[in-house]
């Protein structure tokens, strides 16, 4: 099977700055081992142990069974944040952003946009005849967050007017058991799905937040689930000789670190792929909330943080690239790019018009991003602007899944060289408590 490549000799740190923080992050590998063997989800880093874990994989895959009909065209995930972005970002990557010719499809409820929850109330009412049309994904960790129970209740009522209690039967909630959306759920006769009490929302992909709508629209969960595993036992390689090279969680949260310490603290994510762009915005959340700490683990004020960026070539070459080479050394770059052998395109060799850009006639997109790709590089290279490359062989899902849990067990050893929780979000309490005090 292939596998996803980190290349990071134009990283601009010499091995012999690396091997301190591979030294000082391998007793934290066997930690990860053990939370990778631990059935009971106990360990704050309980996510390394989803894509190992049968039992939640079984239960997605024996609900969706009872879901799934020649009828079903709209699965409807009523999510923010950890609870939808993971879901969103292998979906557009595996089938786009132009769905619309697809017999299943997603869509999402993110935000309290009364335009965005008309048009899905619209859709739901007005173009289904049968509640066997639909799955609406109600996903909250807590089960009380504000904009999800906001989309909730606004879809519910005119569902149940006109479907009765058979739209209850297409209802899921995935949930922390015992909130008090999965106990509504048992009232009201729903479908409930459990999030592991250790797994977090930014990690929690894996787990029947991301599994159960994904596999409803045809995604094959094993293979993400398998590139997943791949990749989580080559970042528990713990061999003092072997990790800095074939571990690239470690490797690019090492290089991450040092750069940071160096001021270079923002993180580019240059996508090369634009249906990789909610990937981008993913991991923006992963990165954000991981590291983004007012405390460190001893108590200290520090407002630790990496500002993460999502940039889309060749889209954004043409509005930051101008910064970027010629703006403050504040940044440190990731090249991000897969080849798409299903999908071809070519400039006709002779031209209609007149050889407008020479050198292009014949050529495939893929040549031409190739050359715009290496173009970057080189000028990269001679502004000595620190940058990896990420290569994924494919876009599909074994790559994928490999590239998700790459980046979060690379925020594990980010945290822990600068000494942070990865797994809280403290802070974010600050403007939720401030929007109860102001709705109630």
């Amino acid at each position: 099977m292939d596998l996803l490549q980190l290349q990071h000799e134009n990283a601009g740190i010499s091995e012999a700055a690396v091997q301190p923080s591979t030294e000082a992050l391998i007793p934290y590998i066997e930690e990860l081992k053990r939370a990778s063997e631990d059935a009971d989800f106990s360990l704050d880093e309980a996510s390394v142990r989803l894509p190992f874990d049968e039992k939640i994989r079984t239960e997605v895959l024996k609900l969706a069974a009872q879901l799934q009909n020649p009828k079903l065209k709209y699965i409807v995930v009523l999510g923010i944040g950890g609870s939808n972005l993971g879901t969103q970002a292998i979906y557009e990557a595996l089938h786009g952003r132009h769905t619309e010719f697809r017999p299943v499809r997603i869509f999402f409820g993110d935000t309290v946009s009364p335009r965005l929850a008309t048009y899905l109330k619209k859709m739901l009412i007005e173009q289904t005849s049968a509640p066997e049309e639909f799955v609406l994904n109600v996903i909250s960790k807590s089960g009380t967050t504000t904009e999800t129970i906001a989309q909730f209740e606004t879809l519910y009522e005119p569902l149940h007017q006109k479907y009765g209690d058979a739209a209850n039967a297409r209802i899921v909630t995935t949930t922390d058991r015992g909130s008090k959306l999965w106990k509504l759920a048992e009232k009201k006769g729903f479908k409930n799905l459990e999030i592991p009490k250790k797994v977090g929302g930014r990690f929690s992909v894996f787990s029947a937040v991301g599994l159960f709508p994904l596999h409803l629209v045809g995604i094959n969960i094993v293979e993400l689930l398998d590139g997943a595993r791949a990749m989580a036992e080559r970042c528990l390689e713990s061999s003092k000789e072997t990790a800095a090279t074939n571990n690239p969680a470690l490797a690019s949260a090492i290089l991450t670190h040092l750069h940071a310490q160096s001021d270079l603290t923002i993180c580019n994510n240059f996508f090369f792929n634009p249906e990789l762009e909610s990937l981008g915005k993913w991991h923006r959340q992963l990165m954000g909330e991981s590291i983004g700490k007012e405390k460190d683990l001893d108590g200290n004020i520090v407002h630790a943080g990496i500002t993460p960026m999502v940039s889309i070539g060749s889209t954004d070459l043409h509005s930051m690239a101008q910064l970027y080479f010629g703006g403050p050394r504040d940044k440190f770059h990731h090249i991000i790019y897969s080849p798409t052998p299903n999908f071809t395109a070519n400039v006709p060799k002779e031209s209609p018009l007149e050889n407008l850009v020479q050198g292009i006639g014949g050529k495939s997109f893929q040549e031409i991003m190739s050359a715009i790709i290496g173009g970057v590089k080189a000028a990269y290279v001679k502004n000595k602007i620190p940058f990896t490359e990420i290569t994924m062989p494919e876009v599909r899902e074994h790559t994928l899944g490999q590239y998700l849990q790459f980046k979060m067990i690379e925020m594990m050893f980010l945290a822990r060289l600068m000494n942070l929780n990865a797994f809280d979000q403290p802070n974010v309490e600050d403007y939720k408590s401030e929007t109860r005090a102001l709705l109630a």
